[in-house]
């Protein structure tokens, strides 16, 4: 089968939906909740420390074993789960915005706090249910699917809910986001269970193997620069965007424009970027394509700096729109290459026994920087300003580029089928 003919299968299909609904709540942490509090002059200290209401993504590895070993008596072991974190993400979603960030801020912080905990949990069995069901030769292109609908589903919270907040009230617009985890419920109701592994006969079983299978497989010194690498090879990019939407409202953008031209100026990068990773990765390898695309991802992170050091506009004009429509558009192809190699990665490192509290434990690390280092963003930028801030950001990249060396060479051509 070629490369396109795998493109377009049911395989690749349920790998937009899981990639949607898993990206849904998320944007909305990173990119609705951050400018509904600017707009309501919440101070830039107070929104970065609202990165700590998603330690949920840093931590699901402690809950992960419990998706493994119990099973809810509705759909099966995962997507159960699925349709019962899905129908809670609606409900909080739909709820937050009835309340004001001038007089709620602790209130909306728990929501917040909520709603982060079931997309956490949402990712541990959507993770694993997508590892089960493709091939070991799906999963670079399958991953890269997902990574597309993962970002796509950020315009809907980082687009069209900008747009329309600003012709109608706050409590209207989280409503019509939250019908947007209509179209994940409904595949979750609608696919079959992929059965690959037998869940773990007791809870000791699904908590100590998978920590004992990965730190054995060969040995602590890999295992533990595995885990160093998914740490740091997206901690500069994670920063750089932690606060985006604020740094375009501050450089004089409004909530209308920051909609259309910045958001959908990083669809098409995003789309394209994905999906030439999928199939640049079926080509030259996981390996390689972590090299290439981290790259790539280094350099887009320059272009906030340029787009920093022109300064504050008193007036928006096409020049200026076209200013942000290519550094947007430069940082999404940047992160569609960088996140799909990386999450390949993180698939082809996990044993399918053991799927959900391996790929939790792994995509935890991976959420590390955007949790808790995110947090500190506010202050970085106020002692810093946004071009040092940025510039920051850059060599924050580097670590995660240099471990490459010894978690995948260049010249080493691992099979997808590593952990198996």
């Amino acid at each position: 089968m070629s490369v396109w003919q795998q493109l377009f299968t049911r395989r690749m299909l349920i790998c937009v939906f899981t990639g949607f609904t898993s990206g849904l709540p998320l944007y909305l942490l990173f990119n609705l909740v951050p400018a509904w509090l600017r707009s309501e002059h919440v101070d830039l200290k107070t929104i970065g420390l609202f990165a700590l209401i998603q330690f949920p993504y840093t931590w699901k590895f402690l809950w992960s074993p419990f998706l493994d070993r119990y099973v809810i008596p509705l759909l099966g072991r995962r997507r159960g789960w699925m349709l019962l974190t899905q129908v809670g993400l609606l409900l909080v979603i739909a709820a937050m915005g009835g309340f004001s960030p001038q007089s709620d801020l602790h209130t909306i912080a728990w929501i917040a706090t909520l709603l982060a905990l079931l997309s956490a949990t949402q990712d541990i069995v959507l993770d694993a249910y997508r590892r089960e069901l493709l091939s070991d030769a799906e999963l670079g292109l399958g991953n890269s699917v997902h990574v597309n609908a993962y970002r796509i589903a950020g315009l809907v919270p980082g687009s069209l809910s900008l747009i329309l907040a600003d012709t109608l009230p706050w409590s209207m617009v989280f409503v019509v986001t939250a019908l947007f985890m209509l179209p994940g419920m409904m595949m979750t109701l609608l696919v079959k269970e992929p059965h690959r592994a037998a869940p773990p006969k007791t809870l000791r079983e699904a908590v100590v193997e998978p920590f004992h299978e990965f730190i054995t497989r060969e040995g602590w010194n890999s295992a533990l620069l595995i885990l160093a690498f998914l740490f740091f090879y997206k901690l500069g990019d994670s920063m750089c965007t932690a606060l985006a939407t604020p740094f375009y409202l501050d450089m004089g953008f409004t909530k209308t424009q920051i909609g259309i031209i910045a958001k959908n100026a990083g669809l098409w990068p995003a789309v394209i970027g994905g999906l030439l990773g999928g199939l640049w990765m079926v080509k030259i390898g996981i390996n390689r394509a972590l090299w290439l695309f981290g790259v790539v991802q280094l350099v887009s992170i320059f272009g906030f700096a340029w787009l920093a050091s022109i300064g504050h506009h008193d007036e928006i004009t096409s020049i200026e729109l076209a200013q942000l429509a290519f550094v947007i558009g430069l940082e999404a192809l940047g992160v569609g290459l960088g996140t799909a190699a990386f999450v390949a990665f993180i698939a082809r490192s996990t044993h399918p026994a053991y799927t959900a509290t391996q790929f939790a434990l792994f995509t935890s690390l991976a959420a590390m920087p955007r949790t808790f280092a995110n947090a500190a963003t506010g202050w970085l930028i106020e002692a810093l300003g946004w071009m040092g801030f940025f510039l920051l950001c850059a060599v924050l990249a580097v670590p995660g580029m240099l471990l490459l060396i010894k978690v995948a060479p260049w010249k080493e051509t691992q099979p997808v089928t590593k952990a198996q």
